[in-house]
Order: C-alpha cells, then sequence, then structure tokens
C-alpha cells in the first residue's frame, strides 16, 4: 500500500470476474482481514485535514464572538457558556453540509468526496419523505424548489446564529438569544417532514434537540446538555447487547491504520484464512466498551464533582473516543467522537460544579425524555419504526440493511436515469485509476459487509433469490443511497422498498430487472430478523425471518445455495423455483 495507490486483493480483475460469487467472497473477506479496505495513505491524511479543518474551523468561527478574544486567548475563553451554544450549531451545519459522518473515500465517495449539499441544493433529485400518507404536502419524491429553500434556510440560519453575540450576563459574553434560533429549528422541522435524509444527516437527535435547550435558564441548559450526553452513551451501550457487536470489533480493527501488523490483526479471527468467525479477543473488547459506556457516564453525571476521581473518568472516556477515532471506522464518524471529547471536558470538568440533583424546570423533562427515553425504547423493540439514529441504536452491527440486485443493463439504466451529483463508485474510480483497480477496490465492500454478522445473512438470501442466475450484479444499498439521494452512514431504511419505489418512477424497470433484499435489524427481545424482498415492478416477492444464531455459525461466504433457512415465509412471487422453505 503506497500514498496514493491502495492495497488490492492478490488476484487479476479477469480472475477475479470468472470466479463464481462465493469464491470472490472468500478472496475479499480473507484480504480483508489482513489489510482491512486496502486503503491509500493520502485517504488517511485527508481524514486528518478534514478534522482539523472541523477543530480549528469551529475555534475561528466561535472566537469571532464579541467578548471572547481571538484565538491566542482560546485557554481563557473555551469553558464560556456560550462556546458549547456555538459548537453545536457549527457542528450541525459541518454535518448537515456533509462535510463530517458519510463523506469521503471510506463511505465510497471518492469523487466528490461530499453529497449533500451538492444534492440538496438541486431540484429534481430524490427526496424520502418519512409519512407522506399521515403529513399534509409532504407527498412526492422529488425535491422541489420549496424543499431547495427550506434548505438553504437552514445553512443560512445557521451560519447566521453562528455570527450572533450572546445576551445576559452568563460569562464574559453571556448566552445566545433562544429566539434567534427559531429559524433554525423550524426550518429543519419542516425539512425533515417532506426529507428524512436531511433530519438524519443534520443529527437533529442530538444536535436539533440541544438547540431546544437554548430557551432554558442557564443552568438547566448545561443539566440538559449533560442528560443528552447520557443517552447517547446508554443508548449505544444497550445497543451493543447482541451477538452481532463482536463482528463489529473485528472488522472494525481489520481496518485500523494504527495496527499495520498483519498478524495482529488476524488474532481478531478464529483462524484465519479458514475460519473467518470473530475470535474470543473481540468479544472481551466488546464487553469492555460496553461496560465503559454505562459505568463511567453514570458516574460522571450523578457522581463527580470535580477533583482527581473526576478528571481520572474524563481522561479515560476521551481514551476511548479517541480509540474509535484511531480507528477510522466505515462511515467515518469522526468528528462526533471529537465532539464528544470536548463535551467530556466542558460539561463535566469545567463546570463540573453543574449537577443534574440542580435541576429547576421540570419542562425540561418534558422536553428531553421522549427523545432520550420513547423513541430509543421503541426503536429496540420495534426498529422498523424507528431509525437507528434516534433510536440511538448505533455502530454496533444491528442495523437495517439492503442488497440490490441488477440484471442486464439495469445499473447502467439507473445511473442514466436519476439527476445526481456523482457516478456510483465504480465509475467514481474510473476517473482516478485504471480500470482494474477501479473494480477490484470497488468490490471491498462486499468484504466488509459480509464479514458483520447480518453480511452472512445477506448472502444466504442473495443465493436463495438469484441462485443459478448467470448475470446478476449485487450492489449494497448503502452504495445506491450515496449515489441516490448524497448521503449514506449505515441507515438502512434509506435504501429499502420507498427508494426503489422513487427509482422505478424514474426509470421504469421491467419485472426482475431490479430487485432489493432488505434486512430489518434484531428487535432486543428476540432472535430474529425480518426480511422482505421487493420487485421494482412487481412489488412485495417474499418476506420472512432469518435466525441470528444461525449467522453466528458461518463463514462470510455463502455455502447453502437456494436452502438458506428462513422461517415464517409469506410468498407473493417466488424468489426461484429452486428455493426451499423452512419452517420455524
Amino acid at each position: 500500500m503506497g500514498f496514493m495507490n491502495p492495497q488490492l486483493p492478490p488476484v487479476d480483475a479477469e480472475s477475479y470476474l470468472a470466479l463464481p460469487r462465493p469464491e470472490r467472497l472468500k478472496v475479499l473477506t480473507r484480504h480483508w482481514v489482513e489489510h482491512g479496505f486496502g486503503t491509500p495513505y493520502a485517504v488517511y491524511l485527508f481524514y486528518v485535514v478534514k478534522c482539523l479543518l472541523y477543530v480549528g474551523g469551529s475555534a475561528y468561527v466561535i472566537s469571532l464572538t464579541p467578548g471572547l478574544g481571538g484565538l491566542a486567548d482560546i485557554a481563557s475563553w473555551w469553558s464560556e457558556p456560550i462556546v458549547y451554544q456555538k459548537l453545536i450549531v457549527f457542528t450541525l451545519l459541518w454535518e448537515v453540509v456533509g462535510l463530517g459522518c458519510g463523506s469521503g473515500p471510506l463511505t465510497s465517495r471518492f469523487n466528490p468526496p461530499i453529497g449533500s449539499v451538492l444534492y440538496w441544493l438541486r431540484p429534481g433529485t430524490i427526496r424520502l419523505p418519512p409519512w407522506p400518507r399521515r403529513v399534509p404536502l409532504t407527498r412526492g419524491s422529488r425535491r422541489t424548489a420549496v424543499d431547495v429553500a427550506l434548505y438553504a434556510v437552514v445553512l443560512l440560519s445557521a451560519g447566521w446564529l453562528l455570527g450572533r453575540p450572546g445576551t445576559g450576563h452568563h460569562g464574559a459574553a453571556g448566552l445566545l438569544d433562544a429566539r434567534a434560533a427559531l429559524p433554525l429549528i423550524a426550518a429543519l422541522a419542516l425539512l425533515g417532514l417532506r426529507d428524512k435524509t436531511i433530519f438524519l444527516a443534520a443529527r437533529g437527535e442530538q444536535y436539533g434537540l440541544a438547540l431546544l435547550l437554548f430557551f432554558f435558564p442557564y443552568q438547566d441548559q448545561f443539566i440538559g446538555y449533560e442528560l443528552v450526553m447520557l443517552a447517547l452513551w446508554w443508548g449505544a451501550a444497550t445497543s451493543k447487547l447482541n451477538h452481532h457487536f463482536p463482528f463489529v470489533v473485528a472488522t472494525m480493527m481489520s481496518n485500523a491504520p494504527l495496527i499495520p501488523s498483519r498478524r495482529v490483526k488476524r488474532l481478531f479471527f478464529r483462524d484465519h484464512p479458514h475460519d473467518l468467525r470473530p475470535s474470543r479477543l473481540p468479544f472481551y473488547l466488546a464487553h469492555i466498551g460496553t461496560l465503559t459506556e454505562y459505568a463511567v457516564p453514570l458516574y460522571l453525571v450523578f457522581l463527580g464533582h470535580g477533583g482527581f476521581w473526576t478528571w481520572a473518568a474524563l481522561g479515560y472516556m476521551a481514551v476511548f473516543h479517541l480509540h474509535i477515532l484511531s480507528t477510522v471506522p466505515m462511515g467515518v464518524p469522526l468528528e462526533w467522537n471529537i465532539f464528544f471529547v470536548f463535551s467530556l471536558c466542558y460539561l463535566f470538568g469545567a463546570h463540573a460544579d453543574v449537577s443534574v440533583r440542580h435541576l429547576h424546570s421540570p419542562w425540561l423533562l418534558v422536553v428531553v425524555l421522549p427523545s432520550l427515553l420513547l423513541l430509543p425504547a421503541l426503536g429496540n423493540v420495534r426498529p422498523d419504526l424507528v431509525s437507528f439514529l434516534p433510536a440511538m441504536r448505533y455502530y454496533a452491527g444491528n442495523w437495517a440493511t439492503s442488497a440490490w440486485l441488477f440484471t442486464g443493463d439495469a445499473l447502467d439504466r439507473l445511473e442514466a436515469g436519476l439527476t445526481t451529483a456523482c457516478r456510483l463508485p465504480t465509475g467514481q474510480l474510473a476517473t482516478l485509476y485504471d480500470e482494474e483497480t477501479a473494480l477490484l477496490l470497488s468490490q471491498k465492500m462486499h468484504g466488509w459487509r459480509s464479514l458483520h454478522s447480518h453480511g452472512r445473512a445477506h448472502n444466504g438470501l442473495i443465493d436463495r433469490v438469484t441462485w443459478g442466475e448467470p448475470d446478476t450484479t449485487v450492489v449494497d444499498g448503502e452504495l445506491i443511497a450515496g449515489f441516490a439521494l448524497g448521503w449514506n452512514f449505515g441507515e438502512g431504511h434509506l435504501h429499502d422498498d420507498q427508494l426503489l419505489a422513487a427509482v422505478q418512477e424514474r426509470c421504469g424497470f421491467a419485472p426482475g430487472q431490479v430487485r432489493v433484499i432488505c434486512l430489518e435489524g434484531q428487535p432486543i427481545h428476540r432472535g430474529t430478523q425480518a426480511y422482505e424482498v421487493h420487485d421494482a415492478a412487481l412489488g412485495l416477492l417474499e418476506s420472512g425471518h432469518v435466525r441470528v444464531r444461525d449467522m453466528l455459525t458461518r463463514q462470510p461466504w455463502p455455502t447453502d445455495g437456494p436452502d438458506y433457512p428462513v422461517y415464517d415465509v409469506r410468498r407473493v412471487h417466488p424468489p426461484h423455483p429452486a428455493a426451499q422453505d423452512t419452517t420455524a
């Protein structure tokens, strides 16, 4: 692996294409274990620069606030009350422009490195309303001038809010006038009702909720921020109470740039190259991570009041988040982890004197508890109803996913039929590398997906649907969402049958040309995951369940052919005549 050249699987493109799909996945997954994505070092430099721009840009913009002082005086004003308010607004703006999560090559966004703003200021692109049948004036999937205007208001009102001076007597610069946040709150809410993609990209469940806290008195604001952070940590910890997370740890550590040793990376798997299930090591690390996100925030929020043990806990949690950042996980929530590190020092260090026991207004609980308790509870029990982001079921391997199946010239027709700002990843790579490198590098996503537990179920379902079909191209739903919507961050509800219907409106595929396998996340109280198979022209073909325990025993390449075990099958059209039903 060089500064610009990726580390590719040891096979030429012609030989790779001649292999059956299970053999291709063996090549990809075995290579991933030792090399991860095979990212050129220039890509890591790209993310380092982006993080420095986030830190430096936010510090510079905040330093322009009257009463604070310049960057040279940052040590004297970083803990001022208005600083955290403006960091929330800056981070929301950073994310909704597309510079944060879901950007750059590790999300298969090569050229250009961002989508978001390039799509959402462009009429005719696809939008996905969350409740089109229930909320008036939100039906349709085509972005209009109204949607573009609302998005522009979000950008402009966030920028305007960043430039506002503080009012009052809290600290040297006061606090932001909460009324100045109303245009941003209203525009984001209205836009979210017309396009869930933008609301999720803005991280409305965190930064949008934090904007509402501006309306509470100074001390209650800080208590609200602490409760939001506590919910994020505990939600993430709860999401890891499953059998999926060790697969995530093993796969993520294989891609960690600070672990160059292939021997060390192989330790995360049972017996490379023969058995690519997680070894005991990622199980131990998964348990440590879960315990950390429960115990340390509990101490900081309810017991810590400054002093040695508080700062020891802060240091431990800072190292925890910096470790996540150092692995440069796919989806790249890098700035998000930087925000967490600053929040630790700011809320529980510089303002350790503010305790949840000092809460004055019970209305704050009325505002935050539905988002911090009810939505996560519903999302864990009914993951089909709530995005994994507001449900706070973060990177734990248990989220909705999809695989798109194309036959004939359907993939070319998809690319020609949509209004977008980029090409599909293979086409993007073709502008940077030769044809063979572009092909092999674009296939690495299949290896990454297959090493997760849900990827093993996908491989079985793909064989069940396509067994014996010679001309089927499989594309991960994440890549379709990034191409068609301009943003992707692990949210499978952005590339399910709703997006398929929007694509069909524009492309008019014939039956069998485009099918989508949608796999829902696992409910916290069940050992199964629901799946559906949709055809662009025919609609729902089949639905049923797969068992999580079946995923845990399989290798990341399919071995069952059309007989992958499925349960509670409801069939409208058979996926293939050879497919067999297995009922519970």
